[in-house]
Parts: structure tokens; sequence; C-alpha cells
């Protein structure tokens, strides 16, 4: 047995408009697995786990220079709430794709995996 990949779900009122993003502003690649269900390759990944008290998960992107992608990703029209947060491990912000789906984007200051 192997484990040959993740598949990532969001959900959101307004697949179109997410779709899209991804398609034109972040520029993934894709594939149509009929009747205009996109599937997007994503970027290297890799996971970590942390202490809770209860089970989650969540969807977080990395970028190389958190500023610059930003100001790119805003001239393409995402939306970004709050400014940025500096922690111990890196420097975050949140956009907001279509439906108001809220997803952190991050410049990692701690060694990583990719």
């Amino acid at each position: 047995m192997a484990i040959v990949g993740a598949h990532v779900l969001v959900y959101t009122p307004e697949v179109e408009a997410v779709r899209d993003l991804l398609k034109d502003a972040f520029g993934w690649s894709h594939v149509d697995s009929g009747g205009g269900w996109l599937i997007f390759a994503l970027p290297p990944s890799e996971l970590g786990v942390h202490p809770a008290e209860s089970p989650a998960h969540e969807l977080t992107l990395m970028c190389d220079d958190l500023e610059a992608t930003v100001e790119e990703l805003r001239a393409k029209g995402v939306e970004f709430r709050g400014g940025t947060a500096v922690q111990d491990w890196g420097v975050t912000t949140t956009m907001v794709l279509p439906g108001n789906l809220e997803v952190t984007l991050y410049e990692a200051r701690h060694t990583t995996a990719i």
C-alpha cells in the first residue's frame, strides 16, 4: 500500500467563483473531471500535527514572500481580511475567497519539509 497524495476539499456557496479564482488568480493547473467539475493540482505540501483539545483540521497556504504575494493577489481581485500577524513560526494573513471562505496565507519562518 502507498499513499500517493492528498485530496483537499473546500466548501462554499460560490463554487464557480472559487474555481475561477484558483484557475485565474492562483494560476493552478486543473483537469475537468466531467461536467465542469474542476480538480486542481496543488503546490508541494506538508502536514503538521499540533496538540489540541478536540480533533480539527485546516487549510493553510504557504508562500515565500508574503508581502509580494498579497500585492500580486490583491491586483487579481483576491480579498484579504485584517493585516499581517507576526508569529514565532512565520507571518500570516487571511485571504477571503468567494463565499466568505477564509484561508490563512503565510510565509514560513521555520524549517519546512518542502
